[in-house]
């Protein structure tokens, strides 16, 4: 199992891209601007995207890929699988014909070139070996993280969440875990913000991660751009104990 950063930050500039991972070369968890990162001949390997929450910077380009590959998804349509709720909002608030056309009723109601698949936490939907199981977390929206299991090897990520039992709880039911990404989007300066926002900080994030019974690498993702720094030397400091490292665009995790 392979795992590219597309994107991994909490906002976007000239070196950065919001949330996206692509797994293999098939599968994206997320689709946020970080999709721009992948040719066109790499977009048209994707076939199923997994969705942690509905905000922009998680789906961006969902609409966007639907109108790029149009063509080529006629008669085999690009699966998004997410919760319910997350489902309900792509089609009320992107997908209207107002911000953007039906693509799953395009080119025809019957054969969309976008399928929209509702998936429960707790769900395991298995790909060519791979099991992808959502797992619900706590977020401002209702929001969930994914762990992906293949050939022995057991990858996580947080989605956006701050501090909860569930998503840790599920962990350490795993025999193991090889690579874990989890978001840290604001510094400790911004506390009240990140509770607020139903974020973690070092802080909050040095309260959870202890619950966690392997001793895996972790990843810091959505970093607020411009506090990258700030951040990481506080993860660093708070968890003293852990393999932490910044997750940045491009990175390759080869499990």
């Amino acid at each position: 199992m392979k795992v590219r950063v597309l994107g991994c930050s909490g906002g976007i500039n000239q070196n950065a891209a919001t949330t996206s991972f692509l797994v293999d070369d098939d599968i994206l968890i997320d689709a946020g601007t970080g999709v721009c990162n992948l040719s066109l001949e790499e977009m048209r390997g994707i076939k199923h995207i997994f969705v942690t929450h509905s905000h922009l910077d998680h789906i961006a380009s969902i609409p966007l890929l639907a109108d790029t590959l149009f063509d080529d998804l006629t008669g085999q349509p690009l699966i998004v699988h997410a919760l319910p709720e997350t489902i309900e909002a792509l089609q009320a608030h992107i997908f209207n014909w107002v911000i953007w056309p039906d693509f799953t009723a395009l080119p025809d109601r019957d054969a969309g070139v976008l399928k929209l698949e509702a998936m429960e936490a707790g769900a395991v939907v298995e790909l060519s070996g791979r099991q992808i199981e959502m797992i619900r977390v706590n977020h401002a929206v209702l929001g969930v993280g994914y762990c992906i299991r293949a050939n022995g090897k057991a990858f996580a990520f947080s989605g956006d969440t701050t501090s909860n039992d569930n998503f840790w709880d599920r962990l350490n039911k795993l025999d193991s875990l090889d690579l874990l990404f989890v978001e840290s989007a604001f510094a400790d300066r911004d506390l009240a913000l990140a509770k607020l926002a139903f974020h973690y900080c070092p802080a909050l994030l040095a309260q959870d991660l202890p619950k966690l019974k392997h001793k895996t690498k972790v990843c810091i993702s959505h970093l607020k751009p411009g506090c990258e720094q700030e951040i990481m030397a506080q993860c660093k400091a708070a968890l003293p104990d852990w393999d932490i490292q910044q997750l940045k665009n491009g990175d390759v995790f080869q499990l």
